[in-house]
């Protein structure tokens, strides 16, 4: 029996111990590996992992904690390999810019307009709390106001009748995520 993160009680819900335990050794596999190439897990991938509920299983706090430290590492250690080639700086950090006007591209867009917006039955992210952090996402790229990547991790937004599609603002976070950790 696997004790890598505190269980939840047996009658609360908590991650699949086996498919946490199998992401891990997959991690551990690919940051171990010594090869250049293109690996299975990767910053990105690791920000997208999910696991099945189960009772008794892993607590979800510790197990997301310690992705986001394994996010981190990955992250570091997908810009070294990148730094490594000469010029590989210079491609790294212009990739990045890339995407960071990309995304003022599309904050720039008029409030209340930046994202699509679901129809009137069904609930999005709620506009104006979206607008807000969008405009704090302006000020960080813009005039280098601070702004933790927990902070952008963590945000929560409430959902609203004709509300912001979400899927769209959550690729935006996380394309945001990318180049936060890309220029650490």
């Amino acid at each position: 029996m696997s004790n890598t993160f505190p269980r939840t009680r047996n009658s609360r819900q908590g991650y699949d111990v086996d498919q946490v335990e199998d992401f891990l050794e997959d991690a551990r596999r690919a940051y171990s590996s010594d090869m250049p190439g293109p690996s299975v897990v990767t910053a990105a991938s690791i920000r997208t992992t999910a696991f099945a509920m189960q009772k008794g299983g892993y607590s979800t706090t510790h197990v997301d904690a310690a992705l986001e430290r394994l996010e981190d590492a990955f992250a570091h250690r997908e810009r070294d390999r990148a730094f490594a080639p000469p010029g590989g700086d210079v491609t790294w950090y212009g990739e990045a810019r890339g995407t960071a006007q990309v995304i003022l591209d599309r904050l720039a867009r008029p409030e209340q307009h930046r994202f699509s917006r679901v129809d009137f039955l069904t609930r999005g992210y709620d506009v104006a709390q979206v607008d807000a952090f969008a405009d704090r996402l302006v000020d960080y790229f813009q005039h280098g106001k601070p702004m933790s990547i927990d902070e952008v991790r963590l945000v929560a937004f409430t959902a609203a009748r004709r509300g912001y599609n979400e899927t769209q603002v959550d690729l935006l976070l996380d394309s945001v995520i990318d180049v936060m950790l890309a220029v650490r």
